[in-house]
């Protein structure tokens, strides 16, 4: 099987541009020319593309998504790291859902707060910045 880079994009919802930064910061090594100088790519291609589109689905940074992909190439190894990383990623993820928790309550808070009438008078721009001049 080989894939032209639009093929491989299409087949991995992956935009060509970004296939080519892969390409560029090494998670994805330099495909094999046609003899038109066009990048070929195979299953082996497809298949670390596919893991990278999943594993930047699920949020996790390029650094992480590197090293998940190094413990891949080494099928033998112990998954604690793979467990560790996992781990951490969810503790970020954790972490961003209680902020945009706060956000939502503190956001509603201001909504519940506004009483109609004026800019003046608002509440919310109060809020948002409370040391404007000739403010009272």
């Amino acid at each position: 099987m080989a894939l032209t880079i639009g093929e491989l994009g299409k087949a991995t919802g992956t935009k060509v541009e970004t296939i080519r930064y892969y390409e560029r910061i090494g998670l994805l090594a330099k495909p094999k020319r046609t003899s038109g100088n066009y990048r070929s790519y195979g299953e082996a291609e497809l298949g670390r593309l596919s893991f990278i589109r999943r594993a930047r689905d699920l949020g996790f940074p390029l650094d992480q998504v590197r090293a998940l992909l190094s413990l891949s190439d080494d099928r033998t190894r112990d998954c604690a790291t793979v467990d560790a990383l996992a781990g951490d990623h969810l503790a970020d993820v954790e972490r961003k859902i209680a902020d945009l928790t706060a956000l939502r309550s503190e956001l509603s808070a201001l909504l519940d707060s506004c009483k109609g009438g004026t800019v003046g008078d608002c509440r919310i721009i109060e809020a948002l910045a409370p040391d404007l001049p000739g403010r009272k």
